[in-house]
């Protein structure tokens, strides 16, 4: 929150869509001795504990104030790789025009920094007030879905797994961001592929230990890619320190992004994964089929077996 005093006065509260940030901490003493603490684990065999450190908001977009006081300008920046959806609005103004007329929402590049908006006071004899708040959301916002949503079995041909959650289902398939989401037992440190090409815009690798406790709700490591038709896949619950793609990253259908793991809010092994879209400043996921080693595409449920049908690229 800030203010200033007259002759012109604004306060400022934000509202963010945000994920965690922050990594975990190791710890390992050498054979000399020595205690290292590194936010990676040691390149040698040295048994090390971790530190699980605080999780802080990673804010999607940040923003920063130029011009005046009496003419303020803000300039945001998108931190992720991919689009992101800015709502921008004044509460409680008192003599105030603004460049844009607000509310107002605006797409945001990737990695792009823009100046957006400019307050002054209507009547410039006086003082001005008011209170600015933005919203954000990743991705391009889609007024339809696309025809078709199919994607491959995000692991190698030759495999078979278990579906153990499916749609609309337990206490974590039911909400909007993962109610069409599907659960796929596996062993820690199956290849994860890309269940399509897109890019990489976000991404987590820092973090580790599960359990289903409120705490690791947001300690989950992921990948999240953006594809052509501006749906988004996210892979969860990876193996940390074991990314092979890094935010901003092009991938190939088939590309080895990650490595099955057990972080974040889980109780086994498994891949959490979910295809998203922003449906205007609003994250829902959607149902999609995932193809099979005849070519044909099926609807995945809880229960059913899955065939890996990619070679690893």
């Amino acid at each position: 929150m800030l203010s200033l005093k007259s002759p012109a006065a604004f306060l400022l509260a934000f509202c963010l869509s945000s994920t965690a940030y922050a990594g975990d901490i190791y710890k390992w003493q050498d054979e000399d001795g020595i205690w290292h603490f590194s936010s990676m684990p040691p390149a040698t065999d040295e048994d090390f504990a971790t530190i699980e450190m605080p999780v802080e908001p990673k804010q999607t977009v940040t923003m920063r104030k130029l011009g005046t006081a009496r003419e303020p300008e803000y300039v945001f920046f998108n931190n992720t790789w991919g689009p992101v959806e800015l709502a921008l609005k004044l509460t409680q103004e008192e003599n105030v025009v603004s460049e844009p007329p607000l509310p107002v929402t605006l797409i945001l590049p990737g990695q792009s920094e823009k100046r957006l908006l400019k307050i002054r006071a209507e009547n410039p004899d006086e003082g001005f007030s008011y209170q600015l708040a933005y919203e954000t959301m990743i991705g391009p916002p889609l007024l339809e879905l696309p025809e078709e949503i199919n994607y491959y079995p995000p692991f190698p041909s030759g495999v078979q797994y278990v579906i153990s959650q499916g749609f609309d289902s337990g206490d974590t398939h039911n909400s909007p961001p993962n109610q069409y989401a599907v659960d796929i037992v596996m062993p820690i440190g199956t290849p994860i592929l890309a269940a399509r090409a897109g890019q990489v815009i976000d991404l987590e690798d820092n973090f580790h230990g599960a359990g289903k406790q409120d705490r690791y709700l947001a300690r989950s490591n992921q990948i999240r890619i953006l594809h052509s038709d501006g749906t988004m896949a996210v892979y969860a619950h990876l193996q940390p320190n074991r990314a092979r793609v890094r935010p901003g990253t092009m991938v190939k259908t088939g590309q080895w992004i990650g490595s099955s793991g057990n972080t974040g809010y889980s109780n086994g092994p498994h891949l959490h994964f979910v295809i998203q879209i922003n449906t205007g400043m609003s994250l829902e996921s959607v149902p999609f089929k995932f193809y099979t080693l005849d070519k044909s595409t099926v609807l995945p449920d809880q229960q059913m077996m899955i065939d890996g049908v990619l070679p690893i690229k």
